[in-house]
This record gives C-alpha cells, sequence and structure tokens, in this order.
C-alpha cells in the first residue's frame, strides 16, 4: 500500500536538502501531536547516508507509540527538469503497532519547481506492507497530511543560513596576529634613514 505527497515549497532544494538530513528538522514535521526522541547517547544533529538511527515516539508527549530505525540511503537521479535528491529511510518499525509491517520504504525527493529554482518541488512516498498495512493505512494516510501541512509552515524557516562563523583555530591565529604586529623602529636598529645618523 502507498501514501504519496507532492508539493511545491517556498524554500530553495538544498534549503530542503539540508533540512531532510537534519535530526530537528525531521522532528519537527511530526509536532507536536508526535515527538521523535533519539534513542542514542550522543544522537547525530545531521542525517548521513548509511546512518541507522533508532527513535522512540510518543504520541502527545506521553504515550509510547513505538521504536524506529531510520536507516538513511542518498541517491541523486535527473528527470527532463533537472537534478533531484532523494532521501530513502528503509528502516523498520521495531515496536509498537507499526511493528506489525512486514515493508517500511519511505522515500523523499526534492528539485526545484520547473521555472522556480527557488522553490522546491518535494515528492513524499511510503509505502507499506504485511498484514496490518491495511488496518494501519487510514492512520498513516491521516499523519501524512498532517506532515504535508507542517512541511507547507515549516519551509520557509529552513531557507534561512548563519553567518559562518570561524573556527577556534583561525579566530586565536586571527587574535595573534593582531596583537604580534612589529614595532615601530627605533635609530639605530636598521630601520630607514638609521645608518646615516
Amino acid at each position: 500500500m502507498r501514501i504519496l505527497l507532492k508539493l511545491e515549497l517556498d524554500c530553495t532544494p538544498d534549503a530542503a536538502w539540508r533540512a531532510l538530513h537534519s535530526s530537528r528538522a525531521i522532528a519537527e514535521l511530526y509536532g507536536p501531536l508526535i515527538e521523535m526522541v533519539p534513542l542514542e547517547a550522543q544522537p547525530a544533529t545531521s542525517l548521513e547516508s548509511g546512518a541507522d538511527v533508532p527513535v522512540q515516539l510518543r504520541a502527545l508527549g506521553a504515550l509510547d507509540i513505538g521504536r524506529q530505525l531510520i536507516h538513511v540511503e542518498d541517491r541523486y537521479t535527473e528527470d527532463s527538469h533537472g537534478p533531484v535528491r532523494i532521501l530513502r529511510d528503509s528502516g523498520i518499525p521495531l515496536t509498537g503497532p507499526l511493528s506489525q509491517l512486514d515493508v517500511w520504504d519511505h522515500q523523499m525527493a526534492v528539485s526545484a519547481v520547473p521555472g522556480h529554482p527557488d522553490k522546491t518541488l518535494w515528492r513524499d512516498r511510503l509505502v507499506i506492507g504485511g498484514i496490518a498495512a491495511g488496518p494501519l493505512w487510514p492512520l498513516l494516510w491521516a499523519t501524512w497530511q498532517y506532515r504535508a501541512m507542517r512541511l507547507r509552515a515549516l519551509a520557509p524557516t529552513w531557507s534561512y543560513e548563519p553567518e559562518p562563523t570561524p573556527d577556534a583555530a583561525s579566530t586565536e591565529a586571527a587574535n595573534t596576529a593582531a596583537t604580534t604586529e612589529p614595532a615601530a623602529p627605533r635609530d639605530g636598529d636598521g630601520g630607514p634613514g638609521s645608518a646615516d645618523r
């Protein structure tokens, strides 16, 4: 069974792609109805291709509804309008009602809206299978409609790119250079005109 979304978002494809790899941005898509809590002691802030990320899902912040393993794979392709970037979550629900599913294949594709490079065409496809797919489909469909609403609301906030901050080493080097400027030459120490005096 499949659930599909196709949306135009008010952000650049680069901003949407960054958000797709941000643990925080992905969690915000489901909030505040569903909370996605990382289970790792030091969770990654960015989802890299090949990563396995276990999360706990909670409804309304209190009711545990299961654990999920997110497995991230990135793929790059092209269509008739240009480049398409795809993030595939081929992980699986581990506990809770969704663990009754045998198949969980979630793909999200981002590309530029044709003729509008500053906007994103977002395509979202969830394929589920197993004996529980039929009973769970309406709940997941409703969740994906909520997700679409959140995508539209949050996408404009993804385009903000903070000014780059220098790392500690370059800051220290700049400070050292500023405090060790050569002193002005004194008479007789080789400065201009000192040999004639």
